[in-house]
């Protein structure tokens, strides 16, 4: 390194925080940028297929480290084709930072070759988005978006960078962020808190992402177990508290019964616990109810905009909620009483109904949900299942019992397509655990093709297909609105086991019921990249 420029003040901020990899399309007005990269061998640069794939390997990645997963992308095309991972990571709430090459700063704003304003582009779903000026700026900006990322709510940030200010001689930065020191409710509040949850008869936690970090699960678990309270996760977030548990009594998702809404509709103090109790999670703000819930409502989240944006809170907390849970479980807690085992008994009866496994035989093709029970049965408890959108996941976001250690990646955003990148990023990121994607025809084919990753890398990934020829999730939708009426949901598919041997990697085909467990098996008992193509039965989904 020769000189020191702007595009190394930037890295040196990004290494110097931690952020040790990078997901990329390369692009020519980003060509200063690869260049410093060459400097920086403590980053690994992992160049993708497609920017949608980079962004959503970003997206996984930050989920991951809690640090703002980096994605790089050349402007116009490259931006837009990262978009749908800057909306995901928004959704999610996930630590991001796109950084886009812009045209020269001289030609901004005159409609030049593959111009976009991003500041109206991203505006509505990023956190912050910044065009950089000059070379100085570079470096603070890195160190402001990675506060901007990871605060309060974390989320995408977009840096746009001209391809005339990015080598440039600048002084070396030297900025260090410090991790945001959260208060906690003073004594009076915590002693009233404390008073309420011993006198309540039908207590309700209902637990989110904010646990998703290193000892935030341990400590609810704690707590909860403190307490002896009945658990729900917030939407997708199974792995937060293990589904085995007496005290898990199951997820706020997409369609819970009518009768476990119901009988939860009885509790009378909710303990919302980081989650931003979402419209799917409040069952389109129905529990707690809108504006005021008839629950004792205590919610804690570490950002005030959440707190009584949709619900007032009785008890308004903002603050970190795996201290507050901490704290909460110095506090004594009350023996259960008969009524307090009623209702968790009658709270279990209910998910575990729900969950419980179904039988239906498929008339053609093997049903899914046989597979993803025979992953369950099977896969340790150091494993992370990697999931795409659509109605193939559905047996595993209502059947699948995970266990403390076992980890779900799944897009609450509902987006297609994230399943394979986020597969290549958490075996990036966690060598040694078993990662399993499972992934439908219509996803895989949007970023399979980012599975070449895993050949390169000698990553060992189970990538699952569901082969049913069809967009499942929205045929269904369609057959409910429309029976009998099919119009632009049929697929003409590949043969996915040709192509994953094409691409270098072993592969099995599953046509029968009775070929899915060993299929498994082997598959779990191998350490190269296999993919499973399993012809399923549309019927089996459909109404």
């Amino acid at each position: 390194m020769s000189t020191f420029t702007s595009s190394h003040a930037l890295f040196q901020v990004f290494s110097d925080h931690g952020m040790d990899r990078i997901f990329l399309v390369p692009g020519e007005s980003y060509l200063g940028l690869l260049d410093a990269l060459v400097d920086f061998p403590q980053i690994d640069v992992v160049t993708c297929r497609h920017e949608g794939g980079a962004g959503y390997m970003a997206v996984a990645d930050g989920r991951l480290t809690r640090k703002p997963g980096v994605a790089l992308v050349s402007r116009g095309p490259g931006a837009s084709n990262a978009t749908i991972a800057v909306h995901t990571a928004q959704q999610d709430a996930v630590p991001m930072i796109l950084i886009v090459g812009q045209i020269a700063a001289r030609d901004l704003r005159r409609e030049a070759f593959q111009e976009i304003d991003y500041q109206k582009m991203f505006g509505s779903i990023a956190k912050w988005v910044f065009e950089c000026q000059t070379p100085e700026q570079l470096g603070e900006a890195a160190f402001k978006a990675i506060r901007m990322a990871t605060s309060g709510v974390p989320g995408p940030v977009v840096l746009v960078i001209p391809e005339d200010i990015q080598q440039q001689a600048v002084e070396k930065p030297a900025l260090r962020n410090h991790a945001q020191v959260f208060g906690l409710p003073d004594a009076a509040t915590m002693a009233e808190i404390t008073t309420r949850l011993s006198q309540a008869k039908h207590p309700l936690a209902i637990v989110g992402g904010s646990f998703d970090c290193p000892g935030g699960r341990e400590a609810l678990s704690a707590f909860i177990h403190h307490w002896q309270l009945p658990t729900m996760v917030s939407f997708r977030r199974h792995d937060i508290f293990a589904n085995d548990d007496p005290l898990y009594v199951g997820d706020l998702g997409l369609s819970n019964p009518a009768a476990q809404m119901a009988t939860l509709q009885q509790s009378d103090f909710i303990l919302a616990l980081g989650t931003r109790l979402g419209d799917i999670t409040t069952q389109n703000f129905t529990f707690p109810r809108y504006a005021q819930a008839p629950q004792t409502l205590l919610h804690c989240y570490p950002d005030s905009r959440i707190i009584n944006w949709d619900t007032v809170a009785d008890f308004p907390l903002v603050c970190d909620p795996v201290g507050f849970v901490s704290e909460l479980s110095k506090a004594k807690a009350p023996k259960p009483d008969a009524a307090r085992q009623e209702w968790l008994s009658a709270l279990r009866q209910h998910a575990q109904k729900w969950a419980a496994w179904p039988n239906r035989e498929a008339k053609q093709g093997v049903n899914f949900t046989e597979v993803v029970h025979a992953v369950m049965d099977r896969a340790p408890v150091d494993t992370t299942i990697c999931l795409d959108a659509g109605t193939f996941a559905a047996p595993v976001y209502r059947h699948f019992t995970f266990k403390a250690g076992q980890r779900l990646m799944a897009p609450l955003a509902g987006a297609m397509g994230y399943g394979t990148p986020a597969a290549l990023a958490c075996a990036l990121r966690e060598p040694t655990r078993t990662t399993i994607c499972m992934v439908g025809d219509g996803g895989f084919l949007m970023t399979g093709n980012e599975m070449i990753l895993a050949v390169e890398r000698k990553l060992p990934i189970i990538f699952i297909v569901s082969n049913n020829a069809s967009y499942g999730s929205i045929r269904l939708h369609q057959e409910r609105s429309y029976p009998g009426r099919v119009s632009g949901t049929s697929l003409f598919n590949p043969d996915f086991h040709d192509l994953a041997k094409s691409f270098g990697m072993q592969s099995v085909r599953i046509t029968r019921k009775d070929e899915i467990d060993a299929a498994i098996q082997a598959a779990l008992g191998q350490r190269s990249p296999i993919l499973i193509e399993v012809n399923t039965s549309l019927d089996a989904i459909l109404p």
